[in-house]
């Protein structure tokens, strides 16, 4: 599917403001789709939006399916009588910084006390509501009963649970079910409220003519709520539920040893059997919270890198051949032609590229990866067709200041004259211009580079494992003149768009 020329933000909800620690789906996302919306954007790309887990990476959730209830507005909560004013009132002040810890230990108890009122006061149109989604979130029972084990193992991962409940025999399940009804149902109404949340800003930005771009990894986390209760779709061993491999990426720009991820790797023969009726699954309930999805590591689907499990780095891996063309057909014939934007970065094949083109999936360009390597760089705008995104750079990268400043004198020269510029300072606004200005359907620059921030604002560095995933923007950081400035960039590079 092709897409308009048009450009936007990439943010992940967790990096807006607000007084709880975290950012949400509350008024702040509200604002900030004002902001989009005034300054002539057209889109909002967001990270994976699941449960995170341990090192808090959007890429490691507790469930494919299921949203995170840390991106709960507990303002909208009480806006709904479901937590009082007071309540919020008491709450203590907390860093800019997310501190995913001491949010959970605070945020949790008040959720809590939301689903305790919704089940003693909800209307009946709430309750028919609740039981609707319920009954068609075909995933939820699974992942409610999932989260009650995982909170009743105080956070053990589901290989070291009872023998019983790692095999799923019947009798542990049934058991399970009946033991931990309460909490399961109090994970089903958190499910329930992220829905209802994500669905009111999916609303709202649309009626401003914003589309949320959605994120999509091609791997689960092995702690995850899919891998223990459908072992089959997976490479593992049923008896113990370890991988016999892992997944990860050679080594490359980010890392001398390779990226060792450690999702397990798919039975693809068993889903293909299936009619890989799991992935039109998955696709279904991630575009009912977006209107288009970024696939992560999409040349994972044409051949993934196998790490043997327990090897201590990715160097010790081998190339095997994925689905290719055949999930995708099957995915298009279910679901239609998708709004699908494919993350091609890395050791990309021509097969890699006839995959993605069979499909006419824009690819991804990255303006920091363009210089260094002479006229012929695919990342350099001249060497651009239309059908792709342009990035300054993603959520892995450095800001552009901060990689700016990490350049050698030299390298800083050539880069300052392809974009003949001779202010350093704004360097994050001259990729920006150089970005938008490129015949790149879609431009998305990263809210960090806007705000002219430096390394200290990054969101993740790959080869770091605790500390990433924290950043968050300050109140009063989306200004009038910011506003104003993208939008005279974003009309006189033609990407406003009709509807705007």
């Amino acid at each position: 599917m092709s897409f308009s020329r048009s450009s936007g933000i990439l943010l992940h909800p967790t990096s807006l403001p607000s007084r709880f620690g975290i950012g949400d789906l509350g008024p702040e996302a509200r604002r900030f789709v004002d902001f989009l919306a005034a300054a002539g954007q057209q889109l909002w790309q967001v990270l994976p939006l699941g449960p995170t887990g341990f090192g808090d990476s959007p890429y490691m959730c507790f469930s494919a399916m299921a949203g995170n209830p840390l991106l709960i507005s507990l303002e909208v909560l009480r806006d709904r009588g479901l937590l009082a004013a007071a309540e919020l009132d008491a709450l203590p002040a907390y860093p800019l910084a997310v501190d995913y810890g001491r949010v959970i230990r605070e945020k949790f108890p008040l959720l809590r006390t939301a689903w305790r009122r919704f089940r003693e006061h909800a209307s009946p149109e709430e309750r028919s509501a609740y039981a609707e989604f319920c009954g068609a979130a075909a995933w939820l029972e699974d992942f409610a009963l999932f989260m009650a084990l995982k909170e009743h193992y105080k956070g053990k991962p589901w290989v070291e649970w009872t023998k019983p409940l790692i095999k799923r025999t019947p009798a542990a399940i049934k058991r399970a079910r009946l033991k931990h009804a309460d909490t399961i149902d109090f994970h089903c109404f958190l499910q329930f409220e992220f829905h209802r949340q994500i669905g009111d800003i999916k609303a709202y930005a649309n009626q401003r003519h914003i589309k949320l771009v959605g994120d999509l990894p091609i791997y689960v986390a092995h702690d995850s709520a899919e891998v223990w209760a459908q072992p089959d779709y997976f490479d593992i061993n049923h008896d113990t539920g370890r991988p016999y491999a892992v997944a990860g990426v050679p080594p490359d720009y980010f890392s001398a040893t390779g990226q060792l991820w450690g999702n397990p790797l798919y039975a693809w023969d068993t889903l293909k059997a299936d009619g890989y009726e799991w992935w039109v699954k998955r696709f279904k309930a991630l575009l009912e919270y977006v209107d288009a999805v970024r696939i992560d590591h999409f040349r994972g689907f044409e051949a993934y890198w196998r790490v043997p499990y327990g090897e201590a780095t990715a160097i010790n891996g081998t190339w095997v051949k994925g689905p290719g063309a055949e999930l995708f057909q099957r995915i298009y014939e279910r679901l239609g032609d998708l709004p699908v934007i494919a993350e091609d970065l890395g050791v990309i094949t021509p097969e890699v590229e006839a995959l993605r083109d069979g499909f006419k999936l824009p690819g991804m360009k990255i303006l920091q990866f363009a210089f260094g390597s002479g006229d012929e760089n695919p990342y350099l705008p001249h060497n651009y067709e239309p059908n792709c995104v342009v990035y300054t750079g993603t959520h892995d990268n450095d800001t552009t200041l901060g990689w700016f400043q990490s350049l050698a004198e030299e390298e800083r020269a050539g880069v300052l004259d392809y974009l003949k510029s001779d202010n350093p300072a704004q360097i994050h606004w001259d990729m920006t211009r150089l970005a938008f200005a490129s015949q790149a359907d879609l431009a998305i620059i990263p809210l960090q580079d806007l705000l002219g921030l430096d390394t200290t604002a990054r969101m993740n560095t790959p080869s770091k494992g605790q500390g990433n995933w924290v950043w968050r923007y300050a109140p009063g950081s989306l200004t009038a003149a910011l506003q104003d400035k993208l939008l005279a960039l974003t009309e006189a590079s033609a990407r406003r768009g009709i509807d705007a």
